[in-house]
């Protein structure tokens, strides 16, 4: 039994000898295990000598070959053996590709040639620095320099820079030199409130005593970034604060801190959720695109950064320095542009029209002749959210334009026709009411239009039928799809409903939610002749816009001059000695839960070859807060 135990003792060893390399294997499966090894950074089944012969564990290989990868050490590169090795007698040579990837799917690929001795115990790898890159020694590291790219610029539409850099001042704290904090915190919040447009939202200067106890005593705590205009309002009293410091510098902005700001987005430092979110495609440092134009567009925008691997070095202080040697190199690739349709003195005009308006508000315009974005104003302040294009409300009577040409598409009614309008009006058991509860009487239809009488078209509602008001809306472009490049809610009209559904449809309540775009855009199509959809984008241009599409002339010649006299003696008078072509519109105040006290207020018009929507949420009736706001905007455009 003893003698049959070593028996097969021997045939195992035997056995698991078979699966090593001997000195009879050649040397390509050395080079292979290296190269496995290297990329998961194990480097266990390798034998290894230095040059002088001497043997070095696998451990201390890989530690140094980590630290010769320096800053690319996070990121291995693909290892691949190239040919059959050329062996002479006990020496060896093999060449292997080295593909490191760097950030931006770069690629830096090489070949380096392995060097192998073999022995009685079979092949083993010569270690040397240049293993991993000819021009290394002991004790160097790679190192990795990334130049930014030049950001594109957004464009208007003569093509010029809307976004460009522009100086900024960040104003920060030094912990170490504040004297009196508390001081310091109601001295920063009153200069911060004195600048003038004022910032919305303001400076929040609460929580800055904490932070000053979190810092370093001498680190620079951000407590805003101000546009070089406003710093210099309040320069003097910052200045005069014990502990304030300040860093000049340029950022990628607007003209204005408001301009078109939520469409457009900003460009700001890349955040921790951002990186996290995308590995190796940031670094902290890097300016990204945040909301609106500039991130959508970002990686356009962005360009491509360029990389140099470096070697560096310890010096004296053991801290790592360059040394001149450049490894590999490529050059940024600076980002393209975006074009936009937009016209900075009619944005201009869009947002000084809302500055006074403390309450969510937008206002946008587009071209008439061709249905080009001028202008999308977002409100109070710089609005960081795009109402003017994804608001999902009712549009009250401004939907009335809609319906009209519904109507007299459909032969249901003429201008002069006449339709009552009384003070109310019931639709199987529910009452319906004018503003103010106001009754005209027996009079023209373009009278209970220009008066925006309510139970009059409510009273015609059986005429479009189940389908008319959405066929009419689509027909506008609501509802339609629509490619322009941002995201844009194009309306949900409502269809099908019962009686009393319709009849408060067709003047813009019910289920019927649009956008001030999507009204805008309906507008410029009554205005014109034809729907068109809005271009706000023409490079990269739209893949697939909507068609255009063509409307009955003798309807919306019709509701032309509705339109007008709504101005000239309806509800828009306060429009109608603005200078300039005459003003066309529409009033609107839409309910928008239970409580009839609570509506949103609107105003669709246009003036010669701008036709835009006012819209203010919560706002009242259309005449209080929407007409004067589309006065300032009108006044505004340059003449």
């Amino acid at each position: 039994m003893r003698g049959l135990l070593v028996a097969i003792t021997v045939t195992v060893l035997a056995g698991g000898a078979l699966t090593a390399c001997s000195a009879d294997d050649g040397p390509e499966g050395s080079i292979d295990a290296f190269v496995a090894g290297w990329r998961k950074n194990d480097l266990h089944a390798v034998d290894f000598v230095d040059s002088t012969g001497a043997e070095l564990p696998a451990a201390e290989v890989t530690r140094q070959l980590r630290e010769l990868s320096g800053e690319l050490a996070r990121t291995p590169p693909a290892v691949a053996r190239q040919d059959d090795p050329k062996v002479d007698d006990d020496t060896a040579t093999g060449t292997i590709r080295v593909d490191w990837t760097l950030p931006g799917d770069t690629h830096w690929t090489y070949d380096r040639q392995v060097r192998l001795t073999r022995d009685d115990d079979g092949w083993r790898v010569i270690w040397e620095p240049q293993l991993v890159q000819e021009k290394l020694t002991n004790g160097d590291r790679l190192g990795l320099r990334r130049d930014a790219a030049r950001r594109g610029g957004v464009l208007d539409g003569a093509g010029k820079p809307i976004v460009e850099p522009r100086p900024v001042v960040r104003v920060g704290v030094q912990p170490n030199q504040v004297t009196d904090v508390g001081n310091l915190v109601d001295e920063l919040d009153a200069a911060m409130r004195a600048i003038r447009p004022a910032l919305v939202p303001t400076v929040d200067v609460a929580d800055l005593p904490k932070q000053l106890v979190e810092a370093a005593p001498d680190a620079f705590v951000e407590v805003a970034t101000l546009r070089d205009e406003a710093y210099q309002q309040i320069k003097t009293r910052l200045q005069a604060l014990p502990g304030t410091r300040f860093q000049a510098e340029k950022l990628d902005l607007a003209p204005t801190r408001e301009f078109a700001r939520a469409l457009l987005g900003s460009v700001d430092a890349v955040q921790a959720d951002d990186l996290a979110a995308h590995p190796g495609r940031y670094v902290v440092g890097d300016l990204i695109g945040q909301g609106g134009l500039q991130e959508r567009y970002d990686d356009r925008l962005r360009g491509r950064s360029g990389f140099t691997v470096t070697v560096e070095r310890p010096g004296q202080d053991g801290e790592l320095a360059p040394t001149g040697t450049e490894l590999f190199h490529r050059d940024p690739e600076p980002g393209q542009a975006v074009t936009t349709t937009l016209d900075v003195a009619v944005q201009n005009a869009a947002d000084a029209s809302l500055r006074a308006e403390q309450r969510r508000a937008a206002v946008v315009a587009v071209r008439v002749s061709d249905g080009a974005v001028l202008a999308a104003a977002n409100g109070p302040g710089a609005a960081a959210v795009n109402l003017a294009f994804t608001a999902q409300v009712p549009p009250g009577s401004t939907f009335k334009m809609v319906s009209a040409v519904g109507l007299l598409d459909r032969g249901a009614v003429t201008p002069d026709a006449v339709v009552d309008c009384p003070q109310t009006l019931k639709v199987q058991g529910r009452s319906f009411k004018n503003s103010d509860d106001f009754a005209l009487g027996r009079v023209p239809f373009r009278t209970d239009f220009a008066k925006s009488c309510n139970t009059a078209f409510a009273s015609l509602a059986p005429k479009l039928g189940g389908d008319g008001l959405v066929l009419a809306g689509r027909a506008l472009g609501l509802e339609r799809q629509w490619d322009v490049g941002v995201d844009a809610f194009t309306g949900k009209v409502s269809t099908n409903g019962s009686p009393v559904e319709q009849a408060a449809a067709i003047f813009g309540q019910g289920r019927t939610v649009v956008s001030p775009l999507a009204m805008a855009a309906a507008t410029a199509a009554v205005a014109r002749g034809r729907f068109e959809q809005p271009k706000l984008l023409l490079d990269p241009a739209p893949a697939a816009p909507a068609p255009a599409s063509g409307l009955k002339p003798n309807s919306v010649k019709a509701v032309r001059a509705m339109m007008r006299e709504a101005v000239t003696a309806g509800t828009a008078t306060a429009l109608k000695d603005v200078p300039g072509r005459p003003v066309h519109g529409k009033t609107g105040t839409a309910e928008y839960d239970n409580d009839p006290a609570h509506t949103h207020s609107w105003f669709i018009g246009w003036q010669g070859d701008v036709a835009f929507a006012v819209f203010v949420e919560g706002g009242g009736s259309g005449t209080d807060a929407a007409v004067p706001i589309a006065e300032r905007f009108l006044r505004a455009l340059p003449r």
